[in-house]
């Protein structure tokens, strides 16, 4: 894979880590996101400003996104000035935003449509993951892009999964929302139990953070909540938006699912109070207002 002609789009909490990952392999970056600011580091860094996702695909022979909403992604992707109106064919299309299967799907047939190829590619592990390069990757698309792609994502992550045709790595996550949703709600709840009860909450985490308890959410998150840190690995707003699309894909498929039903009802309380722009371990502030401590 040549390391130059990669273009980026979206350098928010995710997307600043995968690129400063990207610049510091070797990789030469031609970047777009809504805020020049928050690309201020990676253009210091040798990054190239561009001033739309047109011009991104215009200097770029793959193109990476990783934005907040499905619309988000339409518009920088599908919509006017966006990433199609640019590209070349042959070139390669990378969503890496949790979004919808049935927009990946129709990335895919229009991206086609200009001999270019799409993977849909969210990937799992927060913050840390995304400054580490251990982020889990699902992809979806056809093998032998997947394959190509492969290098670049091994900067990325370490856990690089092909699931299937376009829309089954968004499947694959939507199935990676589910499980975190209720976790992290038996997370807070077992650390606001153990704090009532006088113990130690570190050396809480330390025992069953071993034992049959464990993830990566008491492990991690859970020593966020011990030191009041709350700031956004992944929003709170973009969970409830996450979980949005796992419970529309679930309706499609005639699924029942009511622990994620009830799960989703906890985020937008905590929306309610005031919370969404705080990181997932935010609901143990959820959870200290109803039992007023």
């Amino acid at each position: 894979m040549q390391k130059r002609n990669i273009g980026w789009i979206g350098t928010g909490v995710m997307g600043n880590s995968m690129c400063i990952r990207l610049i510091n392999a070797g990789y030469s970056l031609n970047i777009y996101s809504r805020t020049k600011e928050k690309a201020r580091k990676l253009i210091e860094m040798g990054a190239i400003w561009c001033e739309s996702p047109k011009e991104v695909a215009e200097k770029s022979n793959i193109v990476f996104t990783i934005v907040g909403y499905p619309e988000d992604v339409k518009s920088v992707l599908l919509g006017s000035n966006g990433v199609l109106e640019g590209i070349e064919p042959s070139s390669i299309i990378v969503d890496m935003t949790t979004s919808e299967p049935e927009l990946a799907g129709l990335i895919y047939s229009e991206a086609q449509k200009k001999e270019v190829d799409s993977i849909d590619a969210p990937v799992s592990g927060g913050d840390v993951g995304a400054k580490e390069g251990t982020l889990a990757i699902m992809c979806g698309g056809k093998r032998e892009i997947f394959d190509k792609m492969r290098p670049i994502f091994e900067v990325l992550g370490k856990n690089i999964a092909y699931m299937g045709k376009a829309g089954a790595g968004q499947h694959t996550k939507m199935s990676n929302q589910i499980l975190i949703a209720s976790t992290m709600i038996g997370v807070v709840e077992s650390l606001i139990y153990a704090y009532k009860a006088g113990l130690d909450l570190d050396s809480v985490i330390d025992v069953i953070g071993q034992g049959a308890a464990s993830s990566w959410s008491i492990n991690n998150l859970g020593r966020r909540i011990v030191n009041s840190n709350f700031d956004p690995g992944f929003f709170i707003k973009h969970f409830i938006k996450d979980m949005g699309i796992a419970l529309k894909e679930s309706k499609r498929m005639n699924l029942s699912l009511p622990g994620l039903a009830l799960a989703n009802q906890f985020y937008i309380a905590a929306t309610a109070m005031g919370y969404k722009n705080l990181g997932t371990q935010g609901l143990y502030k959820v959870v200290q207002k109803m039992n007023c401590i």
